[in-house]
């Protein structure tokens, strides 16, 4: 097969995605003269913000957090920023580092060369060969959708969250939403805000934090305070903070961990719920908290307690899992962690053996993302200006050089 494909050297990394912290990297390696090469599988950047995200999402944490690498938001933007606002943010920050990635280009295979000491990547017709790559695709690539008893039996209308875009459409009908991540419960609110009858499956337990606290942000009060204090301690804050804010929230349904909410995202990945008015609507009655689903029926589900109830509407806010193992075919990488890409434990180091760098898997967010780009830059510039990029005597010298 490799004969009919156009090979390409490349003399500076491959990155792949356009997101975020694909611009991130290729902002941070533009800013220190090395070449790069972004391939993308769709048709835009950030096509997780522009095409599979709801209308009402905002930035969760203030824009000062949130901001890429040596490039900070608009001054006329809000704190919280809206999703249109982000998208041009990134247009423009794409412009601003002229930073032109190669679309429709679906990363299919990408394999390290031990004797060239070269990644062979291939995409489309062609076979990218470099000697560092870049894997920026984030932990969501794919809408994970959950094996459930009767999934397919329901007759009434369903989807996953990354096909939601508002609940005008939901008006009147009574809606379910599976998960209660961020996604779900602020996707819940904005169906109760658009007249739809909401109930919201919360199977485990849970930790509720108010997104502000004293009007300045509950995670960048934390980060404040974990260089200052014992993690538990700030953990000790933010629950009485929420409870004093928030109220018991066992009353409605919600109970939550042992574990406090930074120990809990530390150890599990698990991050905390920002309320953004989702208790008061649930406290009113407008949104009823269910229990675990056991299975789908015709028109509506079964749950574990035995309940029965009909429904218009599905929605699953199951979250997403990262595409990776399905392309990066490299056997020393695929068996540590449980040889799963969405978590094993490479992925979330910035750096790994064979010049393979990961961006945006820390679970950090915008925030962790930014931090891991100005260090696989920096890195890879020290190699860059301390040696030559291949020997030429294993190239070939046919390849198109880019």
């Amino acid at each position: 097969m490799n004969t009919r494909l156009t090979q390409v050297w490349l003399q500076g990394p491959l990155i792949v995605g356009a997101g975020p912290s694909g611009l991130a990297v290729a902002a941070c390696l533009s800013q220190r003269g090395i070449p790069f090469l972004i391939l993308e599988k769709e048709n835009s950047i950030a096509s997780l913000w522009r095409l599979r995200s709801y209308d009402s999402l905002r930035l969760h944490l203030p824009k000062k957090l949130c901001q890429l690498p040596n490039m900070p938001f608009p001054k006329h933007y809000p704190v919280y920023p809206s999703k249109q606002q982000f998208i041009s943010y990134l247009d423009s920050y794409a412009k601003h580092f002229s930073i032109y990635p190669m679309f429709g280009c679906d990363v299919k295979n990408a394999n390290y060369d031990a004797v060239m000491s070269l990644w062979r990547v291939v995409a489309n017709r062609s076979e990218y060969l470099c000697r560092w790559l870049i894997v920026a695709t984030g932990d969501n690539a794919v809408p994970a959708v959950p094996e459930i008893d009767g999934l397919k039996v329901f007759g009434g209308k369903m989807m996953h969250s990354s096909d939601y875009k508002n609940g005008a459409e939901f008006r009147g009908r009574k809606v379910l939403v599976v998960g209660c991540g961020n996604s779900g419960t602020e996707i819940s609110l904005n169906l109760c805000c658009n007249g739809a009858r909401v109930s919201l499956v919360v199977r485990h337990k849970l930790h509720i934090l108010p997104r502000d606290i004293l009007g300045r942000s509950s995670f960048g009060i934390a980060l404040g305070l974990l260089k200052l204090f014992p993690l538990r301690l700030v953990d000790w804050f933010l629950i009485l903070s929420s409870q004093l804010l928030l109220g018991d929230t066992s009353r409605v349904g919600i109970v939550r961990p042992q574990d406090g909410p930074i120990k809990l995202k530390n150890t599990t990945g698990k991050t905390p719920v920002l309320d953004m008015g989702l208790l008061s609507k649930i406290k009113s009655g407008q949104i009823k908290v269910v229990g675990e689903v056991q299975r789908f029926t015709s028109n509506g589900v079964e749950f574990m307690d035995g309940k029965v109830e009909e429904f218009d509407s599905v929605i699953l806010a199951t979250g997403y899992t990262s595409n990776v193992a399905s392309w990066l075919k490299e056997e020393n990488l695929s068996r540590q962690g449980q040889g799963d890409y969405s978590n094993s434990s490479w992925l979330s180091n910035m750096k790994s053996k064979n010049g393979i760098y990961s961006i945006g898997f820390t679970g950090q967010g915008l925030f962790g993302a930014s931090i891991d780009a100005e260090r696989a830059a920096e890195d890879i510039a020290r190699q860059w200006n301390s040696q030559r990029k291949h020997p030429s005597s294993k190239i070939n010298s046919s390849l198109y050089v880019a």
